[in-house]
């Protein structure tokens, strides 16, 4: 069976489980569509909650730029296993004592404010929409290449399959159906890791191949049959292809830290990752939830550094100086394997033969010298930038990626992790696996990001704030048009996304970080935070990195570079300074302003006293 023919057999049954699994766990109550009735048991809640958080960005995407960033790309890996680590420590054992169902519930009675929960609930629906990018982007991408239709039909029908199971089945529904999606992208994601590792090292454990010596026929076919590790030689290939070692760090080390503490305290203040922990019981299944949560997610994160160097290898062993035409290859000359065409069509991989020599060059610098290979009229591009028509050499032509300096070979970072099995030449199924794997990874954050929208809607808009009257049958309906209204959102943010999906994901962590995360920390751990402090250091917070960001992605995109940020910090990582901004803000309005009434402050004492380890108790303004 072909590629095409094992991914829709592998996709279609993961798919049939999970409409399956939303109808048995269909919610009947809002207390079953907001938290999941607090019945889930811990290690269910921490797959759940492991699949919640691994979203498209750490599947497809983090691999992918860890294989072009090489050091650099381990901001991520950092960034977001420490963020998980502090959440678990530092708030969701707290948040869960607290008892209410959303984030802005939490901030609008512990600031005694519907003002800040109107704030709250505008901060926590930007973001989510803004995560909510990448993912259905990552759904597009998957479809485009392995069913082989256009990333906007690919996006509608992930549409299609979220708006079924969250809206019917809420956070019950989605509970048990990450579940069940954590078991196919786990599983997606080691099976050829654990191939390629054995072909590359002959070590099953591709965290111990990722240090290890090339061996067998890939040791002959990359390093000519010499004993060498394998970063040493990956280190070699960028040198001779005029990029910088892959080992080294090339961004600054204050961007560096930035990036790295805004993915982590944005992880901290994410809504729709600490929702997950009012869906247990106890307090202390809180945590029990959150350590599993973090055994599951290592098995990935450990294992992405490994796939990510893996890709980068065969990728330049199997294309560099490879003919693009068999016709205009001599004999012993290499031609390019059948998957770069593949991925050619997709539009997400492009070559422009800058000096006419038919072979495929992936080098950077300056133009090559010589006739360019192509000429077209200027209305001979179709909307995606892509030239109608092929170049000399057969290739698809495109204008909007390849500039005089680049170099003639441009990959869209998204695909790596997706055309690693075929860049490897693993079996077929192992390419449908990984489909699947993808498309769990982005479907299971992509809803837990939709009910995040929708529970803001209905219970803090509505129920908590502008219709206090409405029945719980009404609350439940409406949530349930919420969702299908931001299911519809999420999908044309998935067809005109704002950048490629990790990029997209570190602007929301960076908004989380810069409104969310100051205003739980002071929530929990500070009697003198008051209302009127946090509002402003939330708006402060979030208005300046979303400026910043719009203005360098958006506005003048011409001026997105080191030299012009502040400080050198990067879109990525200023999520770091609103997160300080927000602080300051906070921290002077509080003080300057009339402290919190006595039963406010009491109830901080009380959130964070022990004896919640055993039952919950309910706390309420």
């Amino acid at each position: 069976m072909n590629v095409q023919g094992w991914t829709f057999v592998i996709v279609s049954l993961s798919f049939a489980l999970y409409i399956v699994i939303a109808i048995w766990s269909r919610a009947r109550s809002t207390g079953e569509f907001y938290v999941a009735g607090k019945g889930v048991h811990p290690i269910a809640n921490g797959m759940a909650t492991a699949a919640d958080w691994m979203s498209a960005a750490s599947f497809i995407s983090m691999a992918g730029i860890i294989s072009f960033a090489g050091y650099d790309g381990s901001v991520y890996l950092m960034g977001w296993t420490g963020g998980y680590v502090l959440l678990a420590l530092l708030l969701a054992p707290y948040l869960r004592k607290f008892g209410k169902f959303t984030v802005p519930d939490f901030v609008g009675d512990r600031y005694y404010s519907s003002v800040a929960r109107v704030v709250a609930v505008a901060c926590a629906i930007f973001i989510s929409f803004t995560y909510v990018a990448g993912q259905m982007r990552g759904v597009g991408v998957v479809f485009s290449r392995f069913l082989e239709v256009e990333i906007e039909w690919g996006v509608l029908i992930g549409m299609g399959l979220v708006f079924f199971y969250a809206v019917l089945g809420g956070m019950k529904g989605i509970t048990y159906t990450q579940v069940a999606q954590y078991c196919v992208l786990i599983f997606a994601f080691m099976v050829p890791a654990i191939f390629i590792s054995i072909m590359l090292t002959n070590t099953p454990i591709p965290q111990l191949g990722f240090g290890g010596r090339l061996a067998g026929d890939a040791g002959v076919r990359i390093a000519g049959g010499e004993s060498v590790y394998l970063l040493d030689k990956l280190d070699g290939l960028h040198e001779e292809l005029g990029f910088a070692a892959y080992t080294s760090g090339k961004k600054a080390m204050i961007d560096v830290l930035c990036i790295t503490a805004a993915l982590m305290v944005g992880t901290a203040g994410l809504p729709h990752v600490i929702i997950r922990f009012y869906t247990v019981p106890r307090v202390r299944d809180a945590r029990a939830s959150a350590g599993w949560a973090l055994l599951f997610i290592a098995v990935l994160y450990t294992t992405a550094p490994a796939v990510a160097a893996f890709a980068r290898t065969n990728l330049i062993a199997s294309v560099e100086g490879a003919y693009y035409d068999a016709e205009q290859a001599p004999e012993d000359g290499r031609v390019i394997p059948k998957w770069f065409r593949t991925w050619e069509d997709t539009g997400l991989l492009a070559w422009v033969d800058k000096n006419g020599d038919g072979r495929v060059q992936y080098r950077p610098g300056k133009a090559f010298k010589g006739k360019p290979s192509f000429e077209a009229p200027a209305d001979a591009i179709d909307d995606r930038g892509h030239l109608l028509g092929r170049g000399l050499a057969g290739q698809r032509l495109v204008t909007n990626e390849l500039g005089d300096n680049a170099n003639e070979l441009d990959i869209d970072r998204d695909i790596m992790v997706l055309a690693n099995p075929e860049i490897a030449r693993l079996p077929n199924w192992v390419v449908g696996l990984v489909a699947a794997g993808g498309l769990a990874a982005a479907l299971s954050t992509a809803a837990g990001l939709l009910l995040v929208v929708s529970t803001s809607i209905s219970h803090d808009l509505l129920k908590k704030t502008f219709m206090p009257q409405i029945t719980e049958r009404q609350e439940l309906l409406a949530a349930r048009v919420a969702a299908a209204a931001a299911v519809i959102g999420a999908g044309y943010l998935g067809i005109r996304p704002p950048g490629f999906v990790a990029e997209v994901v570190a602007f929301a962590f960076g908004l989380a970080a810069s409104s969310f995360f100051p205003a739980l920390l002071l929530g929990v751990f500070s009697t003198r935070a008051n209302r009127e402090g946090v509002v402003a250091g939330m708006i402060a917070g979030i208005g300046f990195t979303a400026g910043y960001i719009v203005y360098f992605k958006f506005v003048r995109p011409d001026l997105n570079s080191a030299e012009h940020w502040l400080m050198g910090i990067s879109p990525e990582g200023i999520g770091t300074i609103g997160m300080l901004i927000n602080f300051v803000v906070a921290h002077i309005v509080s003080y300057t302003t009339k402290e919190p009434p006595a039963e406010v402050r009491e109830l901080v004492e009380r959130i964070r006293i022990p004896k919640g380890a055993g039952e919950a108790h309910e706390i309420e303004v």
